[in-house]
């Protein structure tokens, strides 16, 4: 853990009707979901704090929340519970990168080769890296290979080989109705019905719930950590792998979302879907 803090936490916010315009002020805009009214970083924190896992979501080439998750994992990292950053953007079976990674034993340009087998868009990504690198916060791969979700999305879960259900544990894999829903509005009100939409729907399900077990397993192994979980906020909703990680063991946690205007925002927000919403947009906007 760090030694110094690089950010300070000396932000006032004003409290703001649920419906009303955001107010040009100090940023950033941090909503409450559940008391419907702004807070404070220093009262977000607080409230992180008691939690061991906080998921927080993203899009992935928007460098603003990348800028967010990293100001939380800064904020947190101060702390004497030692801390860890799970990934969707590393599957499983690629940990051994991640830790020669974060032990500082790789340089750049040797770790880029194991970055662009599981992801891409080192740049929006590199600040977190680096910060996990330098600052030796051990990151914890969560994913699975695509070539599994991408055949449950074509064909559905039964497409999968017995050897492929071994490999996933035969995990079940049912789509109840509100899940169809929330993963409908995680796009935006798309993705209709039928056996296509019922495919993807199998194969985000799979991906959440295998990410919540292999999280499972790494604090069952690390039981003294706290783990901020990045992931897209299709994922990180209530309804996606924080759902199956209660589902699978005890662990409390939070949920902070960016603001994505059409998907979630601050007008149908609740809390059955987050515990915070960071309402800020634009590139000065995301910092504490």
């Amino acid at each position: 853990m760090k030694s110094t803090s690089k950010m300070t936490f000396s932000i006032l916010l004003a409290c703001m009707a649920w419906l009303a315009p955001v107010a040009v002020l100090a940023h950033p805009h941090l909503l409450d979901v559940k008391d419907r009214i702004e807070v404070s970083p220093e009262v977000m924190l607080d409230d992180l704090r008691k939690a061991q896992v906080i998921f927080v979501g993203e899009l992935h080439d928007n460098p603003g929340h990348h800028q967010a998750q990293l100001a939380i994992i800064d904020a947190l990292d101060n702390d004497e519970t030692p801390l860890a950053i799970g990934l969707e953007m590393f599957r499983r079976d690629s940990q051994e990168d991640l830790d020669v990674w974060t032990a500082g034993s790789s340089s750049v340009s040797e770790f880029m080769q194991a970055f662009n087998n599981n992801w891409g868009m080192w740049p929006v990504y590199s600040g977190i890296f680096m910060h996990a690198r330098n600052e030796k916060v051990k990151m914890v791969g969560l994913n699975i290979p695509r070539s599994i979700t991408g055949k449950v999305a074509r064909n559905g879960y039964k497409s999968l080989s017995s050897e492929e259900r071994l490999l996933l544990g035969n995990v079940q894999c049912e789509v109840d109705q509100a899940y169809g829903e929330y993963i409908r509005q995680a796009m935006g009100g798309h993705g209709g019905h039928g056996t296509h939409f019922l495919y993807f729907c199998e194969a985000q399900l799979l991906w959440d719930t295998i990410m919540a077990r292999n999280l499972v397993d790494f604090l069952k192994e690390n039981p003294d950590y706290r783990v901020v979980v990045l992931a897209g906020s299709g994922h990180a909703w209530k309804f996606g792998i924080p759902r199956q990680l209660i589902e699978q063991a005890d662990i409390s946690y939070r949920v902070v979302l960016p603001e994505i205007i059409g998907r979630i925002d601050r007008r149908n927000v609740n809390e059955k879907l987050a515990d915070y919403l960071w309402l800020d947009e634009g590139s000065d906007a995301w910092g504490f």
